[in-house]
């Protein structure tokens, strides 16, 4: 069964007078516990076509249905919405929260979700944060962590509210090769024993190794599939 199916996806920047093409039709369809990887150079519409798929930016044409529901005309509450329950993001740049350690930075998007107690919320993070291998750096804050160990935060968290599909967009950017396989290693084991969907972009070979399916994006085209 599809969980994202995307037809003739168009994204147009504006720039001054310039009109600047990120996506020029692309369509695809990605299936519940995929493991799957969109491959290509910078500024070939990746974390574009991220953004677009996790409700963070509007397509400027085309359809994208998530779970069966065309996301391109829903309110931006009703986005919001989607993207708190349904929808975790995994950043290249981690975006923690400075000032909370690492069960708050967890914990942090089940406190905005209503029915979720504070305990609840504590008793998911402390079993997320003991998954992803960080039980003993609870209390530490991100500045106190490895590179590596904020992308274990990041996953942790994007897993919190038990979502649908997880997008991480160059997840390994920012670390070595030995801590990017590490991290890798981890997605796909979560991917496995929670039937999570993830989606990742990368601009690294060796990173497709990893992935289930490939799908190759060149000048805001689709480019090949693997």
């Amino acid at each position: 069964m599809n969980i994202v199916e995307i037809r003739d996806l168009v994204k147009n920047y504006q720039l001054d007078t310039t009109v600047v093409p990120a996506l020029r039709g692309v369509s695809l369809h990605i299936e519940e516990g995929d493991f799957l990887s969109i491959v290509g150079p910078s500024g070939s519409g990746k974390t574009t076509l991220l953004n677009i798929i996790g409700c963070i930016d509007e397509a400027t044409s085309g359809s994208v249905r998530f779970g069966g529901e065309e996301t391109t005309s829903l309110s931006d509450r009703a986005r919001t919405e989607l993207r708190l329950h349904r929808i975790g993001f995994i950043f290249q740049s981690f975006n923690l929260i400075p000032v909370l350690n690492v069960v708050e930075n967890v914990e942090f998007p089940l406190l905005l979700q209503r029915g979720v107690s504070r305990r609840m919320a504590r008793d998911r993070a402390m079993e997320l944060v003991e998954a992803v291998g960080l039980d003993e750096h609870t209390r530490h804050r991100p500045g106190e962590l490895s590179g590596g160990q904020r992308q274990r935060v990041a996953i942790a968290r994007a897993l919190a509210t038990r979502p649908d599909l997880v997008l991480a967009d160059e997840p390994t950017a920012n670390l070595d090769s030995v801590t990017g396989e590490q991290i890798l290693n981890l997605m796909r084991d979560l991917n496995h024993t929670r039937g999570t969907t993830f989606i990742f972009s990368t601009h690294d070979p060796q990173v497709l190794t990893y992935a289930r399916r490939v799908v190759r994006v060149r000048d805001g085209l689709m480019a090949g599939e693997e």
